[in-house]
């Protein structure tokens, strides 16, 4: 049975917990053994927070007990990517710039998390302070990817992925800001949730660029997503009832999305919208003026902030920095003031247009990503491959980002081959219930 709950999905543990079933100290116990036992655990947690899980446990059972639990979730063993702060415990965002850092409080997503009864495992690897796709990271570690020994995880939550895909987490908590959620859970076959910028808090999240992070769950199922995406807000989980394939309006978005994309990604999306069309799914093919107008401002946002953020402690010691990193920070430094602001009204502009392009859709899809995951040798030896996987990477995710949307990203069933959903501003709520039809559908 402890093996089996390795493997289950975060709800399913829950409603154990509320059964008798499964007991939350039993559970976390489960869970810290197999990451003490996992061969590849050091390249998946930075560190991991047994003392607290244990302490959280004995509480959820205590609860579990008196019929006290305090969301479904109460008992449930999650990871935290290594920039959401932990008091007392090192959070150092993948980066030699951070070794050390100590913080004194939770972040507030984490606070909420534990009010809801979420149990913290510890910490996972990332790719440095946050600022790449591919989770190649040579100054702490790599995460492996669970299809390819051979590949990458996807970052930057490339730890986070890993740690569920492994069975070393009932699910993961990690950001996105051009991609980083849904990249490493697409890549790892997982369901994984970008939220609205603002929606869930950044406070006490190591920030990449605070106008865009977010931060959101890599989970097993759509269901565990929407759960643990109210335990983050500190809010009960919506109710998914509802919605129902047949009922379904998609909008495939062919403006930039298909641009280079490789045959496996390629073929598992066509895949699966014709299986989706089956089950009475209505899919119209659009173009998007607003995506390919959107896209150029990617070099005028995401580097200028994030090394007006860094630039300081960077420059301190770029000794310490893993050059490829070092490098796309550093090119924020050629983007002007007048450059930066232009590009946010555009991008404020260009949402608005989208929005109205896709008024009448529950949601717009498009391949997670045009790639599979790169091979980690030639990353390490390859200065153009890098540069380019790691750009083509992030390119469909990217466009929910610089347009301000909700995303969702769900396994088609082809290893690493994810089918994106795209929904409006604060619309989490519609894009879970649609991502729960659409889930429900394809398999």
């Amino acid at each position: 049975m402890a093996g089996h709950w390795l493997t289950s999905s975060a709800t399913d543990l829950g409603r154990g917990i509320d059964t008798g079933e499964v007991d939350p100290v039993d559970l976390v116990e489960t869970y810290l053994s197999a990451i003490e036992a996992h061969p590849l655990s050091h390249r998946i947690y930075a560190r991991t927070t047994a003392k607290r899980a244990r302490i959280e446990a004995h509480a959820a059972r205590q609860r579990a007990q008196g019929g006290a639990r305090l969301s479904l979730l109460d008992g449930v063993p999650v990871s935290w990517k290594d920039l959401f702060d932990t008091a007392g415990v090192a959070t150092e965002a993948g980066s030699a710039l951070l070794k050390g850092r100590l913080p004194s409080e939770d972040a507030k997503t984490l606070r909420n998390a534990t009010s809801m009864g979420l149990i913290c495992l510890g910490k996972t690897h990332m790719s440095e302070l946050a600022f790449s796709g591919l989770g190649y990271n040579p100054i702490t570690e790599t995460p492996p990817c669970v299809n390819d020994s051979t590949a990458v995880s996807g970052g930057s939550s490339s730890g986070a992925a890993a740690s569920v895909a492994f069975g070393l987490a009932a699910a993961g908590i990690g950001s996105d800001t051009g991609g980083s959620v849904r990249i490493p859970a697409a890549w790892n076959d997982l369901v994984g949730l970008k939220t609205t910028a603002g929606r869930l808090s950044l406070e006490g999240v190591v920030p990449l660029c605070e106008k865009i992070d977010t931060v959101g769950p890599l989970c097993r199922s759509v269901e565990d997503a929407a759960h643990v995406f109210a335990a983050l807000e500190g809010q009960k989980p919506i109710d998914l009832g509802g919605a129902g394939g047949a009922n379904l309006r998609l909008a495939v978005l062919e403006t930039v999305a298909f641009e280079g994309i490789r045959d496996a990604p390629a073929n598992a999306f066509d895949q699966a919208v014709q299986t989706l069309q089956k089950r009475g799914a209505q899919i119209d093919r659009i173009e998007i003026p607003a995506v390919a107008e959107v896209m150029p401002l990617a070099a005028h946002v995401f580097a200028a902030e994030a090394y007006g953020i860094w630039r300081d402690e960077i420059e301190a010691a770029p000794e310490k920095m893993f050059p490829e990193i070092l490098a796309r920070f550093r090119g924020g430094a050629l983007t002007s003031a007048a450059d930066y602001v232009a590009a946010w009204r555009s991008m404020a502009r260009l949402q608005g247009a989208y929005m109205v392009a896709t008024a009448g859709y529950d949601a717009v899809i498009l391949p997670s990503s045009p790639i599979l995951p790169p091979n980690l040798d030639r990353l390490a030896r390859d200065h153009d491959y890098y540069v380019a996987e790691n750009l083509l990477a992030l390119r469909n995710t990217r466009i929910g980002n610089l347009l301000g949307l909700c995303s969702l990203t769900l396994p088609t069933g082809t290893s690493s081959a994810g089918m994106m959903l795209m929904g409006h501003p604060n619309a989490e709520e519609r894009l879970l219930r649609t991502g729960f039809a659409v889930e429900a559908a394809l398999t």
